[in-house]
Parts: C-alpha cells; sequence; structure tokens
C-alpha cells in the first residue's frame, strides 16, 4: 500500500506536538509566577508566554492549509521540508518571547517567509492550473 504524504501528515503532527508543547508552557510559567487560572496577566513572562502560545494558534490554520496544499499541487518533500523551517521558528519564537518581547523577531521572521512560499507557492500554482486549464 503506497501511502501519500507521509511527510506532510509527519510535519503536520510535529506542528500540533510543537503546540502542545506551548501549552504545557503556560501552566509552568503560571506556577513560577504564582498565578492562578483564570487569571491571564500579572506578571510578564506569564503574559509572554501565554501570546507565543496563542500567537501560534492564530498561526497554526495558515500554516497546516497552505502546506497542505504546496504538497497536493506542488511538491510533497519541498513541503515537507518548509513545514520543519516552520516548526523551528515557531520554538525559536517561543523562547525567544518568553525571555524578552524584543527576541521574537528572528523566529517570527523564519516562520512567516516558511508560511509565505508555502501559502503564495500554492495560490500560484493553482491559479496557473486554472488559467491554463488545469496543465
Amino acid at each position: 500500500m503506497m501511502m501519500q504524504h507521509r511527510w506532510v501528515a509527519l510535519v503536520t503532527l510535529l506542528a500540533l506536538l510543537t503546540y502542545f508543547w506551548m501549552s504545557t508552557r503556560v501552566p509552568v510559567a503560571r506556577n513560577k509566577c504564582g498565578i492562578q487560572a483564570p487569571a491571564m496577566t500579572g506578571d510578564p513572562l506569564l503574559e509572554r508566554t501565554i501570546r507565543a502560545h496563542y500567537n501560534t494558534l492564530e498561526w497554526l490554520p495558515i500554516f497546516l492549509v497552505s502546506l497542505w496544499l504546496f504538497a497536493i499541487y506542488w511538491n510533497e518533500m519541498v513541503a515537507a521540508a518548509l513545514g520543519a523551517v516552520w516548526i523551528v521558528g515557531r520554538i525559536l519564537y517561543a523562547l525567544g518571547y518568553a525571555a524578552d518581547a524584543a527576541k521574537r523577531g528572528p523566529g517570527f521572521m523564519i516562520q512567516s517567509v516558511a508560511v509565505a512560499v508555502l501559502l503564495f507557492g500554492a495560490l500560484g500554482k493553482i491559479v496557473y492550473s486554472l488559467a491554463t486549464g488545469g496543465a
């Protein structure tokens, strides 16, 4: 049995595991700061950790849809590689943001470039395919 898109499926699961890892950092920050749920503010470490977690959730739909469409319309291995870059960028973003908000930039740039290539690559290929009659 041939398993299509197994690399992109693996990257999808790794992205979700990355998001899960970020979710585990929130209660750790809560305990360190002594701020219990449902409070969301009161300590910069907690606020930055929560924000990194939420920002990743905000990017996941853009990333996942773009990842899969790029894999389907272009190339699975390139999509998987760009997906791995996105994950590294999100990890750097989360670690940098938790340390100091000013340190979130490099990770954010890495992940945003990766997702831009996936998004606009998929869009371009789909538009080209429509314009040329499915070629």
